[in-house]
């Protein structure tokens, strides 16, 4: 069965491995390997998820999915506005798609912002990705545009799409 809580340290290592694994599956088709490397070292190293177990101004923390105490799934956002709130990091293992893990991670952290005073979520996620898109459309999130990735470095110019939703 799976259970959806607070990130603890007992989790890093899987909230690593998931957000990883579940990042090149996901990605690994349109990104260079050389910018998912770099992006992973970044934002997956275990001392950063460390750090961002817990809530901070802006950062829910990272909420995970559990099968019998191994992370499947991690989710992490904040409040971006007094009623606006965002989807930074949303990975599964790639080999649990499609068992309703995503959508309890999403309904788990949903339910947390609307309690902050979240009306609208807004989630960015890379052109392309034919696994991400499809979940968050059938989520109720709507394409409001496009621009550059937030992780693009010289030369790159890889497009991020922002999804919203009323909450």
């Amino acid at each position: 069965m799976i259970e959806v809580k607070r990130g603890l340290p007992e989790h890093v290592e899987g909230i690593s491995k998931v957000c990883i694994e579940g990042r090149w599956a996901a990605i690994g088709h349109i990104k260079s390997p050389e910018n998912l490397r770099r992006n992973d070292q970044v934002f997956y190293n275990e001392d950063r998820i460390r750090r961002e177990l817990e809530e901070t101004e802006g950062w829910d923390g990272y909420f995970v999915a559990l099968d019998n105490g191994k992370v499947v799934g991690a989710i992490g956002g904040g409040m971006t506005g007094e009623q606006t709130s965002q989807i930074f990091v949303f990975y599964l293992d790639p080999s649990r798609r499609r068992e309703g893990i995503g959508t309890k991670l999403l309904n788990h952290l949903t339910e947390i912002q609307r309690q902050k005073g979240a009306k609208e979520q807004w989630v960015s996620v890379l052109k392309g990705n034919n696994k991400g898109i499809p979940f968050y459309e059938a989520m109720g999130f709507r394409f409001v545009c496009e621009r550059e990735a937030y992780s693009n470095a010289d030369g790159e110019n890889y497009i991020s799409l922002s999804y919203r939703r009323e909450i």
